[in-house]
C-alpha cells in the first residue's frame, strides 16, 4: 500500500500518533494531551504533528474511548425503547445482581429512563412462530411519543426477536416512516442470541451511543476531508479487528474498549516476530492499567462484558482486565490509616501535581518524579516545559507522608509499592488464576507508564523477562495500524446435536460468511487474504453456561461445506475434556449459537522498518541519582533511540525517548534486539 499510514489512539490522558511510512523505511510518533470534551482537537493536533499534508496519507486508523467515556460517564443521547408489553423493564432487573456482593441493597438506573420506555402489543414465541403480529399503528404513535419527548435515539427491543424478527422488522420500518434521524436499533439486527437482558441491554446501549459516536465520527472525517485526506478512515473495535466509520456510525457498541485492544493486536505481533508467543501485556496509560493475556500467538476473547455495573455489552471483546493505576491514578489514605491507589485519576486536565495545573494531590506520576525515575526537564506529551517536583513533594507528604509518618521519599516509594501490588495482582488474575505458569510468559509493558514498572512486575510475579517495543507509549496507535478487518456475527441455533438439521446450520454458516464478505468488498482496503472462522456455543443439557467450540470448514471460493453431526460432537468432546477435564456420560449435547468471524488480512509492514542501525554509542548521556528501594543510586542516563542492535544496558539505568521512559532497576539488563525491543532480563548470576 502506498502512502502513509497513520494509527491514532485516544486516551484518558494523552491522544498518541503513529505515523508509519513503509516506503521511505521510516516511522515517527506524537504524544499530545487528551482534549475534553471534543476528542477530535486532540486527535487533528496529533497528526498536525507529523504530517505536512493529509493528501499523501493513505490509511488512518483510529482507536476511540468515545462510546467507552459516554458509558461510564452516562454522556450518551437520551434514547427511548420500544418493545414488548410486559418487558419494559427488563433493563433494569437485569440478572437481578448487585453492585455489591454483600449486602441486601443496590440501585441501578438504566441508561433508558422508565419514561422513555414505552410497551406495544405483539408476541413472538421462542419457536418463532407469531402469535400476536406487531400493532405498527402503535408503534408509529409511540415513536412520535419518544420524539416529543427528546429522545434523540430509539431502540426497539421485540421478545424472541432473535428466533424469528418479522415483527421487530415491521416495527423499525414503521419507526423510521416517522423517527427524524438515523438513530434507530434493532435487537435482531445488533444481536440476533436468546438472552433476553443481553440483547435488549446491547441494543440499548448501542442506541444510546449512536448520536455521541456519529456525531464525533463525522467531525473527525470532514476535517480530515477538508484537510486533503482521500484515504480510507477505519475504526478499531473491541475485538481487536478494524470496520468502517459507517459500521462504527451504525454498530457504536463495538468501539467498547477499542483503544486498548489495539494495544493488545500491537503487543502479540511485535512479541510473534520477536520470537515469544506467550506474553501478558501491560498497558499503563493516565487512567488505568490494562493487561490482557496471548497464548500460542492467540489473544483470548471474551463473548460479553460490563462497561460497569449493570451496563452489559455482548459483543466479542479481547479480554482485559482493567484496574485504577495509571500514572495520574490518585494516592490517598483511608479513615483506617490504609494507602489507596485510584480508581480516581487526575485524567489529562488538571493531571499529576507536578504539571502544575491546579492539582494538589499526588498520583503515580508524583512520586516517580520525586524519585527521580521520571526526568522533571524533558517530561512526554509536549504539554509542559517542566514538571514541578517541589509541587510533587508537598503533595505527597501532605496528603500521604504526614497520615503514615513517613518522610517524602519514604511516601513516594510507599505509592509505588502499592501500584506495583496492585498491577501485579491483575497480571495474577489473568495467569495464575486462570490455570497459566506466568514463568513461561513474557511482560510487554506500554503506554506512558508502563517501563517504568516493567522490574518491579518481573520480581513481584516471576514472570522470566520483559519486551519492552520500540515506541511503548504510542503501541496502541500502532495496533490500529497493524489490525486486520474483521466482522462478527452470531446466530441462535438452539437444538440437539442429534436432532441438528445439518443443511439449516450450513445456511446460517453461509449466509454470514456472505455478508461478511460483502463488508470487506465495500471497504476500499486491500487484504492480503480473506477467511472465515466458525464456533459454536455448546454445553450438555441442564447447563446454563457454554463453551466455545471451534469446528474445522472447508471452504472453496468462499463456499462453506458444514460440520457434519459426528464432527461436532468430536469437536465438543475435545474442548469440553480440555476445558473441565472430564466428560458427563450418557450426556446429551446442545448448541446454543452459532459464532461466525470474517476477517480480511491487511498488509503487515515489517517490524524492521523501526530498528536502530548496527552501530553507535551505548555510552550514557547523563547520570542522576534514583531512589531504588532504600538507597539512592547514581544512574545513567541513555537516549534509547540511539542504542544500537545488540546493546546491553545494565541496570541502575534510565532510557529516554519522547513517549515513554524506560526503568532497568539494578540486577536487571537489557538488551536491544533487532526489531528495536529492548529485553529486559535478570543479569544472569543475579536471578
Amino acid at each position: 500500500m502506498s502512502g502513509q499510514m497513520i494509527g491514532v489512539d485516544v486516551g484518558g490522558t494523552f491522544t498518541d500518533v503513529f505515523v508509519l511510512n513503509e516506503a521511505a523505511g521510516s516511522a515517527s510518533v506524537a504524544k499530545v494531551p487528551t482534549t475534553r470534551p471534543d476528542q477530535s482537537v486532540g486527535f487533528l493536533d496529533g497528526i498536525g504533528r507529523e504530517v505536512d499534508t493529509l493528501s499523501e496519507v493513505a490509511v488512518v486508523v483510529h482507536g476511540t474511548t468515545a462510546g467507552t467515556n459516554a458509558l461510564l460517564e452516562r454522556k450518551g443521547a437520551k434514547t427511548g425503547v420500544i418493545c414488548t408489553a410486559g418487558l419494559r423493564d427488563v433493563l433494569e432487573m437485569r440478572r437481578r445482581d448487585r453492585p455489591r456482593t454483600w449486602g441486601l441493597r443496590g440501585d441501578f438506573e438504566p441508561v433508558v429512563d422508565r419514561r422513555d420506555r414505552l410497551e406495544v402489543q405483539e408476541r413472538t414465541l421462542a419457536d418463532g412462530s407469531i402469535r400476536t403480529p406487531v400493532d405498527l399503528d402503535a408503534v408509529r404513535m409511540a415513536a412520535r411519543q419518544l420524539c416529543d419527548q427528546g429522545c434523540k435515539a430509539v431502540a426497539v427491543l421485540f421478545a424472541n426477536a432473535y428466533a424469528n424478527p418479522e415483527n421487530e422488522a415491521a416495527a423499525v420500518a414503521a419507526v423510521r416512516e416517522v423517527w427524524p434521524n438515523p438513530h434507530v436499533s434493532a435487537s435482531s439486527e445488533i444481536l440476533p442470541e436468546i438472552r433476553e437482558f443481553e440483547r435488549f441491554s446491547t441494543t440499548a446501549l448501542n442506541a444510546y451511543l449512536q448520536p455521541e459516536v456519529s456525531g464525533y465520527l463525522g467531525r473527525l472525517e470532514t476535517a480530515l476531508t477538508e484537510g486533503g485526506f482521500d484515504g480510507e478512515f477505519m475504526i478499531v473495535q473491541s475485538n481487536g479487528g478494524v470496520m468502517t466509520v459507517d459500521t462504527a456510525c451504525r454498530l457504536p457498541v463495538r468501539t467498547a474498549l477499542s483503544g486498548p485492544a489495539a494495544g493488545v493486536i500491537a503487543a502479540g505481533y511485535i512479541a510473534g516476530v520477536a520470537g515469544f508467543d506467550n506474553v501478558i501485556t501491560g498497558d499503563m496509560g493516565g487512567t488505568s492499567f490494562d493487561v490482557s493475556l496471548i497464548a500460542g500467538g492467540q489473544s483470548i476473547l471474551s463473548p460479553q462484558t460490563s462497561i460497569d455495573f449493570g451496563m452489559v455489552v455482548r459483543n466479542p471483546m479481547i479480554e482485559i482486565t482493567t484496574i485504577g493505576a495509571g500514572g495520574g491514578s490518585i494516592a490517598w489514605v483511608d479513615k483506617g490509616g490504609l494507602l489507596n491507589i485510584g480508581p480516581e485519576s487526575a485524567g489529562s486536565d488538571p493531571g499529576p501535581v507536578a504539571y502544575g495545573l491546579g492539582n494538589d494531590r499526588p498520583t503515580v506520576t508524583d512520586a516517580n518524579v520525586v524519585l527521580g525515575r521520571i526526568d522533571p526537564d524533558n517530561p512526554i506529551g509536549g504539554k509542559l516545559d517542566r514538571l514541578d517536583i517541589e509541587a510533587a513533594g508537598r503533595a505527597i507528604d501532605a496528603h500521604v507522608g504526614a497520615p503514615l509518618g513517613l518522610d517524602t521519599v519514604a511516601a513516594a516509594e510507599a505509592i509505588l509499592r502499592v501500584a506495583n501490588s496492585r498491577m501485579a495482582g491483575a497480571i495474577r488474575l489473568v495467569s495464575i488464576e486462570r490455570g497459566f505458569d506466568p514463568k513461561r510468559f513474557a511482560f510487554m509493558p506500554f503506554g506512558g507508564g508502563g517501563a517504568l514498572h516493567a522490574g518491579a512486575m518481573l520480581a513481584e510475579v516471576g514472570i522470566a523477562r520483559a519486551i519492552v517495543p520500540r515506541y511503548p507509549g504510542v503501541t496502541s496507535a500502532m495496533g490500529c495500524v497493524i489490525a486486520d478487518m474483521r466482522q462478527d456475527f452470531v446466530q441462535t441455533v438452539n437444538t440437539l446435536v442429534d436432532t441438528l438439521d445439518e443443511a439449516a446450520l450450513g445456511d446460517f454458516m453461509q449466509a454470514n460468511t456472505d455478508d461478511g464478505m460483502a463488508l470487506l468488498e465495500a471497504s476500499r482496503t486491500s487484504f492480503e487474504a480473506r477467511e472465515a472462522s466458525f464456533t459454536l456455543d455448546m454445553a450438555y443439557v441442564g447447563q446454563t453456561h457454554t463453551v466455545s467450540v471451534p469446528l474445522d470448514v472447508t471452504m472453496v471460493d468462499d463456499k462453506v461445506t458444514p460440520p457434519s453431526k459426528a464432527e461436532i460432537e468430536v469437536a465438543f468432546d475435545t474442548t469440553y475434556q480440555a476445558t473441565f477435564g472430564r466428560l458427563l456420560q450418557n450426556g446429551t449435547r446442545r448448541i446454543l449459537n452459532l459464532r461466525t468471524a470474517v476477517t480480511g488480512k491487511r498488509p503487515k509492514f515489517d517490524l524492521a522498518t523501526l530498528a536502530p542501525g548496527t552501530t553507535g554509542s551505548v555510552a550514557p548521556t547523563a547520570t542522576r541519582k534514583v531512589h531504588f528501594g532504600n538507597v539512592w543510586l547514581e544512574t545513567a542516563i541513555h537516549d534509547r533511540l540511539s542504542l544500537p542492535v545488540g546493546a546491553v544496558i545494565n541496570g541502575p539505568a534510565i532510557l529516554t525517548q519522547p513517549d515513554t521512559t524506560v526503568l532497568i532497576e539494578p540486577g536487571l539488563a537489557g538488551k536491544v534486539d533487532r526489531f528495536g525491543n529492548t529485553i529486559i532480563e535478570p543479569v544472569e548470576g543475579d536471578a
